[in-house]
């Protein structure tokens, strides 16, 4: 009984605070139409401000109504004035407020890219808008071949959506694997890997593309929870004990910046370099895994 009232409360303060924050970053987004860009970058540290409060208040009430110990290695410095692509494994719908747990304010303003469609989500969606997060509409390889004029539309309306962050330090976050840890999907993917899907390295070239070489450093985050993957249920409880967290900072450097879908040479190369990535990612989870087991 005691778990679920946790869960209830941590759940309605994590909702009352994202309807708050929201209200005055749709203010400040509305005022930000204004087509002045001194104006417009004016008004970036105040959305700025109200991200930086709604990651405040979610921190504070885990840390005070939830028994949960993160044990972090290798964070090292952090900067507000840095650039940083943040890819991680994603093993449960706790991973986003895990990552804020971490990272805190101590990085730029934190972005994602997510599907246009969340637009139409109640509240979410004009967090999203409000707070510059860039959509995506791509293209499938069917539509694209009924209409050849798509191809490229994708990148080019990101790099409009990311123009704004040319001189506003950001942080992306981009989960490789498209979608959460689970054994089923893991079967189907006949993954290579012993503690991972296959990673998506299509979406990170894109990114880093669509960023035209703003994004300088990689925040590369390997995650593991004891006792197994939980529930979102089960994290708001307090039933996750610990979680590991292992951060590596890694430059980017300008070789990952080329034409993915038109350069074969450039695709093979850079799905190497994530191969790589996710192979070190992978004996740091066995790492983990041997460690829960002592």
């Amino acid at each position: 009984m005691l778990a679920s009232l946790r869960g209830v409360l941590v759940t309605a303060i994590f909702s009352g605070v994202t309807i708050l924050v929201t209200i005055p970053i749709v203010f400040f987004a509305l005022l930000r139409l204004l087509p002045i860009p001194a104006w417009q970058h004016l008004l970036n540290p105040c959305l700025d401000a109200c991200a930086d409060f709604w990651i405040w208040a979610n921190n504070w009430q885990q840390r005070l109504l939830l028994p949960t110990q993160l044990e972090i290695e290798g964070l090292g410095n952090l900067s507000r004035n840095e650039w940083y692509m943040l890819t991680a494994n994603h093993q449960a719908w706790a991973d986003i407020p895990v990552l804020m747990r971490v990272f805190k304010a101590d990085i730029s303003g934190v972005k994602f890219f997510f599907k246009r469609s969340l637009l139409w989500v109640p509240v979410l969606g004009l967090a999203l808008w409000g707070l510059d997060f860039p959509s995506m509409r791509r293209h499938s390889k069917a539509a694209i071949a009924r209409d050849p004029l798509l191809k490229g539309q994708d990148l080019e309306r990101t790099r409009q959506a990311c123009a704004r962050f040319r001189y506003h330090p950001v942080t992306i976050i981009n989960f490789l694997e498209g979608t959460r840890f689970t054994p089923q999907k893991y079967q189907q993917q006949a993954s290579i890997y012993r503690h991972l899907l296959m990673p998506k390295a299509g979406g990170l070239a894109f990114a880093l593309n669509a960023m035209d070489g703003q994004l300088h450093q990689l925040l590369d985050v390997t995650l593991d929870y004891e006792g197994g993957i939980p529930s979102y249920w089960d994290y708001a409880c307090g039933k996750v004990k610990r979680i590991r967290i292992h951060v590596r900072q890694l430059p980017i450097p300008a070789e990952l910046l080329g034409d993915y879908e038109g350069d074969a040479e450039f695709r093979a190369g850079f799905q190497q370099w994530v191969n790589n990535l996710w192979q070190q990612k992978d004996e740091q989870l066995e790492l983990f895994r041997q460690r829960w087991q002592k």
